[in-house]
């Protein structure tokens, strides 16, 4: 007789756990390379694109002013360090994506929970955040400008806005699909309310969070740029604006450069924080 194999139903958001699926693999994936081949495989690309850039500035296929050659935008960088001016700007814009971020997605995690869970909430409040979904991030300066002024106050806004719609859908809807078996079986044993909402469906679904705010926190990055434009003297995207407005294209590229770093560590901390939760509360 066949032994029976218990099967456990997947959380929302989840991959499936059946085995010898391509979802878990049987070890040789990708997935499961040593930390260190996948970083020498993640390297190849930028490597790649590093040849490509050195090859056109080098050849006359684009001018100094065009596009400078990695040399020239390293030299940019030491400029700025030897000047001070380097690691305040990346410290500045570091604390209001920070600061941004979490301001939006706890936000975002509190009337995402709140539609995901009531069909009321859902009629009352959904249209109206889908209708803000849409205005463009630059459609906010002007007001947040008029109301807030040109401190921090207004920038960290701008960019909470950018966090907040990534993490209100993606929980909102995620909620809406938590296995209706697995809250009643909750609610039998004296769960509810918040309660509910914190031991048993948000933990069902960890995946699906973790998308939306590894998804806000990209766009609280996008939205610096935008909120630097309020009267910033410094941070990245001062620094990216100034080098345009003064021609110094080299600074220009090493604003990008450094915002796709940083934007990269960023989504890696996240990443780890995203495996711990699966490991804490997935199935």
């Amino acid at each position: 007789m066949a032994a029976n194999v218990p099967v456990r139903t997947p959380r929302v958001g989840s991959e499936a756990t059946v085995t010898g699926s391509p979802a878990t693999g049987s070890g040789t994936g990708p997935r499961h390379l040593p930390g260190s081949v996948r970083l020498g495989l993640g390297l190849l690309l930028p490597a790649a694109l590093l040849a490509l850039w050195q090859l056109l500035s080098s050849t006359g296929v684009f001018t100094f002013v065009q596009l400078p050659p990695p040399l020239a935008v390293l030299d940019a960088a030491v400029e700025l360090i030897q000047r001070g001016d380097l690691w305040i700007n990346i410290a500045i814009s570091v604390q209001r994506v920070v600061l941004g971020f979490l301001a939006g997605a706890v936000l975002g995690l509190l009337l995402g929970s709140l539609v995901g869970l009531s069909r009321l909430a859902d009629v009352l409040i959904a249209p109206t955040i889908g209708a803000f979904r849409a205005v463009p991030s630059l459609a906010w300066v002007p007001l947040l400008l008029l109301w807030i002024g040109l401190g921090e106050d207004s920038k960290v806004t701008l960019i909470a806005i950018g966090a907040f719609f990534p993490v209100y859908t993606t929980v909102a809807s995620a909620l809406r699909h938590v296995d209706t078996h697995l809250v009643e079986a909750a609610r039998s044993f004296g769960y509810s309310g918040l309660r509910l909402l914190l031991t048993v469906q948000l933990p069902a679904v960890v995946p699906s969070v973790f998308s939306g705010l590894r998804l806000a926190l990209a766009q609280s990055w996008l939205f610096l740029v935008a909120a630097e434009l309020l009267g910033a003297s410094m941070g990245l995207g001062f620094l990216l604006t100034d080098s345009q407005n003064n021609g110094r294209t080299d600074r220009l590229l090493l604003a990008i450069v450094l915002l796709a770093v940083f934007g990269k560590i960023t989504d890696a901390l996240l990443g780890w924080l995203e495996k711990k939760a699966i490991v804490r509360w997935a199935p």
